[in-house]
């Protein structure tokens, strides 16, 4: 079974979560394993882009989403759970591959909303990215 399961969220869209959460919750109780939820708040990409932040935008934007995060977790995952938060700042995908390394993980699970043709090709697909790139097995559930 899986002893150790990652879960990515977007914390601005419920839809990241809220069927992928119970999947996650079923099946690190099936195995008494543990569960990791994960956010990453996005750079801006470039340098350009970078300047029209305020100085401190990544400092307030992590320290907003730890909350958020705290908060979703606190109200969602059962006592029962085994739960660990990660919250990451930089390029989505990266920063996911790098905390699945890291904990050894068996099984990342995560949402994503049908596939977008445009969309994909414009800006790209982080669920695409990591399923492509993850060393283990990654459960996409449809949001």
């Amino acid at each position: 079974m899986f002893k150790t399961v990652l879960l990515t969220i977007d914390l601005n869209a419920p839809a990241s979560w809220k069927l992928a959460l119970p999947q996650a919750i079923e099946l690190v109780r099936a195995s008494k394993g543990k569960l990791h939820i994960m956010s990453v708040v996005p750079d801006m990409g470039t340098p350009l882009v970078e300047g029209f932040f305020p100085e401190d935008f990544e400092v307030r934007a992590v320290a907003a989403a730890s909350e958020a995060l705290n908060t979703l977790v606190s109200a969602e995952v059962p006592d029962d759970v085994d739960v660990k938060q990660h919250l990451a700042f930089g390029k989505i995908h990266k920063k996911v591959l790098k905390v699945i390394d890291e904990i050894n993980c068996d099984l990342v699970i995560m949402a994503s909303p049908k596939p977008d043709r445009v969309r994909e090709f414009l800006v790209g697909s982080n669920a695409d990215r990591i399923v492509r790139r993850s060393p283990v097995s990654v459960l996409v559930v449809r949001a």
